[in-house]
């Protein structure tokens, strides 16, 4: 293939990318059933002021500005790279992930800014950066389980979590086509004690910054529940909600089913809960998602 066709090609699939992006994000705004968008703008006139869409708006740039330090932190294991960088990798493979289920393609996306030899220890990075968000979910998740009274939920989840490990640890040493569970935990023993410590940390502080985005939003529309019920709520919704496989782009359809059945043990007002729950992907996937959409039409692949 020409140069030229080759450049036509790729600015095609840039071009492509964004525009599905866009129309999954349109679809889901002009089809949502059983909720009216001329509410929903109401509301946001009633009952939000000034500066509790600030403090919104600030929570969604924290959770992500968090999410581009872990990557920028661990990314520093092979190379340093500039909080521009790492928010141009973060955003644009968030972009290009909203189309793909579970966002398998933000590791496609995060590839393609390095030299096609660093692939491999690119796509182990962003497991251990994906990974460590799960980790907390799930805890936090089985906590929630408990404080609320699904006792059995919780206890067999846990069952299943230690029947897992002990799996994994007696096939650690199992080999298929040279892979096996020990070499990647010896891959992850070879990252600095600091990066996972840095790495760990500032996803715990995602993890904190996101839920009560989420006890924020319930509080602003007057759901008067105890602190500890409301965020274990929370964290039993996004824990069974990220278990679920689904498309970025249906992320907040997923985690509304779920969080209607949890919260509305509580007798929270159904359209409160599907209100919630839209304006969580707005601010956390689709804002994200048309910053992205500028560094993926400006994308330059290092592979040759």
């Amino acid at each position: 293939m020409s140069k030229s066709k080759n450049k036509l090609v790729i600015l095609i699939l840039k071009i492509s990318i964004v525009l599905l992006a866009f129309y999954f994000i349109y679809t889901q705004i002009t089809k949502k059933n059983n909720f009216n968008w001329t509410d929903f703008v109401g509301i946001i006139q009633n009952k939000f002021s000034f500066g509790i869409i600030s403090a919104l708006l600030f929570l969604s740039f924290l959770n992500r500005y968090l999410e581009i330090l872990k990557w920028k932190n661990l990314v520093s294991y092979i190379a340093p790279i500039s909080i521009f960088e790492a928010t141009k990798q973060v955003l644009a493979a968030l972009t290009g992930g909203i189309i793909t289920p579970n966002g398998i393609g933000e590791y496609a996306g995060k590839v393609l800014f390095f030299e096609k030899s660093k692939s491999k220890i690119i796509i182990f990075l962003n497991l251990i950066c994906n990974g460590i968000q799960m980790i907390l979910t799930i805890l936090f998740g089985l906590f929630g389980l408990i404080v609320l009274g699904y006792y059995e939920i919780a206890f067999t989840l846990f069952g299943i979590s230690i029947v897992v490990l002990v799996i994994v640890f007696l096939t650690k040493n199992f080999k298929i086509k040279n892979f096996s569970i020990a070499s990647v935990l010896q891959k992850t023993n070879e990252i600095p004690k600091k990066i996972h410590q840095r790495n760990m940390f500032l996803g715990l502080s995602r993890y904190v910054v996101f839920s009560h985005q989420y006890y924020l939003l319930f509080v602003v529309l007057d759901v008067h529940l105890p602190y500890i019920t409301l965020i274990s709520t929370i964290a039993v919704v996004y824990f069974l909600a990220s278990s679920l496989p689904s498309f970025q782009m249906f992320d907040f359809a997923v985690k509304g089913s779920v969080a209607l059945f949890f919260f509305g043990k509580h007798d929270i007002n159904e359209w409160i809960i599907l209100f919630v729950s839209t304006l969580m992907w707005f601010l956390n996937v689709v804002l994200p998602v048309l910053i992205g959409s500028f560094f993926v039409l400006n994308f330059k692949s290092k592979w040759k």
